[in-house]
Formats: structure tokens, C-alpha cells, sequence
């Protein structure tokens, strides 16, 4: 009889499920963070290069 409760307890708790929902949800969030960094990363480095150029040109002219 006490196998029989505890099984129906495991059965019925969704604590796990949860637990698995989440996971996936940060897993999903992390991917979608990577791909956004890789696809900015390219114009953000050009912005810098360009501020870079200018500053140095701004300070080798003065």
C-alpha cells in the first residue's frame, strides 16, 4: 500500500516538469542572446574602429 501512495505522489507532482520548463526556456534565451551578439559583433568592432581612426586623427592634428 505505501508503494502504491508513493507512486501515485510521483505521478501527480509536476515539480520536475517545471524544473524541465525552465531549462528549456534559458536554454532558448541563451541562443537567442549568442545569435544577437554574433550578429552585432561585426558592426559593433567597425564603430569602435571608426571612433578609434577619428580620435587619433583629432589628436595627431592639434
Amino acid at each position: 500500500m505505501a508503494a502504491r501512495s508513493a507512486l501515485k505522489r510521483f505521478w501527480t507532482d509536476e515539480s520536475a516538469a517545471t524544473a524541465v520548463e525552465v531549462g528549456l526556456l534559458v536554454a532558448c534565451l541563451c541562443i537567442a542572446i549568442i545569435t544577437a551578439v554574433s550578429a552585432l559583433s561585426g558592426g559593433i568592432s567597425t564603430s569602435f574602429n571608426k571612433t578609434s581612426t577619428a580620435m587619433s586623427t583629432a589628436n595627431s592634428g592639434s
